[in-house]
């Protein structure tokens, strides 16, 4: 029985091999590949010209007052807030991050109905499944008039807009003052009775009939706070009347910044709540940071539709409507579709199970196991050439390229329904340590949820047209 079993594994094995020898059989296409070294903790450019020491309200009303309808702020990888940390440190804080951040995807809609209680009377469904350190990009803005300025991470995965808030129960450990809405004219609650409030999933109320907001995410982290609104100063253009929640008790490591900007498909996120002055349109693009380039930049408005993105439909999950999911019915190495990667691999059910989704807060890209093994087996046959490494963490697939200044690899092509993106070789074979090893940046997941990540996505400038309901994606689109 068990010759039979070995035998049956062999034939398997050697059937693999020969699907994969016909699929190549047409002369390969590959890419050069410029080898640079794992990059060091980017370094804060930002002054802080436009402070609360150095900024009148009334000045920004006045030079603000035509009300902009585009508005462009630049970002920084979230390692630029850790300190005295050497290259593969940030990388090692970068993958456990990843890990955190993918297991709590994956879990989200098994844990959205469940219900955790904090404080005196309060409980709320959990809302968010994202641990609270894992964005992985984020901005500097002012909060309150005059504005005071913080950091806040940029997610697409979450929908509330949030940040900690004196007087504090529990605060972390964030970079700037903690925000004082005492100190600010533009500061206003929001009642228990507003529609505001009953926009929270689960909203609570004081003895005084104002909103209480919990996030609770699903590495047990929380904030709760006070509902309100307030104006957000991005440069020098105002936005009035964003909804937020004034957190007075966090808990949860957020590496310096103060908040977070939710920018996910929700009622009660930032790129819904300014759907009006915005046309419902944001973009980014998120520069390679081994790469001397301009830095990493977020448009919101018309100004953010590239006319070089190609675009792909918006599909809506029914159980949770905060993410952005796509379709993706193909993948091709070489200029050749990897066979047994199809549509029905990364089907989104009407149950809300399965699906690819487009992640800003998600490092490696993860696809189903079917997937992505027929995807780095394809990968692996087309860099036969290439010394082999050990694996590395969660990469499999790895080579010794020391010593070299630049590589052929083969390409590699995502086929979304009516886009096909077609990516950099720095954006799929990456540098993981200091010694000339580096890895293919995708790896497998026993969930049904795949998800595109920012690595992937670096140099793209990707298009959400909320309006159009449609995703875009426009190589070279951070010049």
């Amino acid at each position: 029985m068990e010759g039979k079993v070995r035998n049956g594994l062999l034939f398997f094995s050697f059937a693999i091999i020969l699907t994969l020898s016909a699929a190549f059989t047409d002369p390969l296409e590959y890419q050069t590949l410029t080898l640079k070294p794992l990059p060091n903790a980017p370094t804060l450019s930002w002054t802080d010209s436009e402070s609360e020491s150095g900024t009148d309200a009334t000045e920004l009303e006045a030079e603000t007052s035509s009300t902009p309808t585009s508005l462009s702020v630049q970002l920084q990888h979230i390692d630029a807030l850790s300190f005295n940390k050497t290259p593969e440190d940030l990388f090692g804080l970068r993958i456990q991050r990843d890990a955190l951040r993918v297991k709590t995807l994956d879990s989200l809609l098994a844990v959205r109905n469940q219900t955790r209680s904090r404080g005196s009377g309060f409980s709320s469904s959990v809302i968010s499944g994202l641990a609270q350190g894992s964005g992985e990009y984020f901005t500097r803005l002012g909060v309150g008039t005059p504005p005071r300025y913080v950091y806040m991470v940029l997610d697409t995965g979450s929908d509330i807009v949030w940040l900690q808030c004196a007087p504090c129960k529990k605060c972390y450990t964030q970079t700037d003052p903690v925000f004082d809405p005492r100190k600010s004219r533009s500061f206003v609650g929001i009642s228990c009775s507003s529609p505001l409030c009953r926009k929270l999933d689960s909203p609570g109320c004081n003895q005084r009939k104002m909103c209480l907001y919990q996030v609770s995410y699903g590495d047990g982290s929380f904030t709760l706070g006070e509902f309100s609104t307030e104006t957000l100063t991005f440069r020098r253009s105002r936005v009035a009347r964003v909804a937020l929640g004034c957190g007075h008790d966090n808990e949860g490591l957020f590496v310096g910044a103060a908040g977070l900007l939710g920018l996910g498909r929700g009622k009660l996120s930032f790129p819904t709540q300014t759907g009006l002055r915005f046309n419902q349109k944001f973009s980014y693009c998120l520069v390679d940071r081994s790469a001397s380039s301009k830095p990493s930049s977020i448009v919101f408005g018309n100004a953010a539709i590239s006319r070089a993105a190609r675009f792909t439909p918006l599909l809506r999950n029914p159980k949770l409507d905060t993410f952005y999911y796509v379709e993706l019915i193909g993948i091709s190495v070489g200029g050749t579709r990897v066979p047994g990667i199809t549509a029905s691999l990364f089907k989104l059910d009407t149950a809300g199970n399965g699906g690819v989704i487009i992640d800003s807060g998600t490092s490696v890209t993860r696809l189903t196991r079917t997937a992505y093994t027929a995807l780095r087996d394809a990968f692996r046959v087309g860099a036969s050439s290439l010394k082999r490494a050990p694996e590395f963490s969660l990469f499999d697939t790895c080579f010794d390229l020391s010593g070299l200044r630049e590589v052929k690899v083969p390409t590699v092509v995502l086929h979304f329904r009516g886009a096909d993106v077609s990516l950099p070789a720095t954006n799929y074979l990456i540098p993981v340590d200091s010694g000339g090893s580096f890895c293919f940046a995708f790896a497998g997941t026993m969930s049904g949820l795949s998800i595109i990540g920012n690595i992937q996505q670096q140099g793209f400038r990707v298009v959400y047209d909320l309006a159009g309901s449609r995703v875009g994606f426009a190589p070279r689109g951070c010049a």
